[in-house]
């Protein structure tokens, strides 16, 4: 693809699949006992409560819940996102653009930045051909 560079061209940079993964819930407090326990066993903490989701965070990742942001109930990738690591906003609008061009469809926001609790992201959402919601997710430092 033209004007994408591959990871090996990054100068060496280690690059990661996954920034995060996000799965949906209609019970949030039960879903937070189970991975509690479930996580607890690989030595995870016990998950931290931000309004309707609970989040796990270790040095390599994140995992969490969410109670849909749309009220419907919780199903198959609705309220569930999978977040690829980007290594820059430039990669992350590659990755949409490639989306849209091979099916996918743009979801949220359009592509860019997202604050909150401290963080600043860059984001690109979109939903591959059967409807699961992805994005690539850029740390702006």
């Amino acid at each position: 693809m033209a004007g994408f560079k591959r990871p090996a061209d990054f100068g060496g940079v280690k690059t990661t699949m996954f920034s995060h993964i996000m799965i949906g819930t209609n019970d949030l407090e039960k879903a937070r006992t189970f991975y509690d326990a479930l996580l607890g066993t690989l030595d995870v903490p016990p998950g931290r409560v931000d309004r309707h989701r609970i989040f796990w965070r270790t040095k390599t990742g994140t995992f969490s819940v969410t109670r849909p942001i749309n009220g419907e109930p919780a199903c198959h990738a609705n309220g569930g996102t999978i977040g690829f690591s980007a290594a820059s906003k430039e990669q992350a609008d590659a990755f949409h653009a490639a989306g849209l061009a091979h099916g996918g469809k743009t979801c949220e926001d359009p592509p860019g930045i997202r604050e909150g609790s401290g963080v600043k992201l860059y984001i690109a959402y979109l939903r591959d051909p059967d409807g699961n919601k992805i994005c690539a997710l850029h740390r702006v430092a």
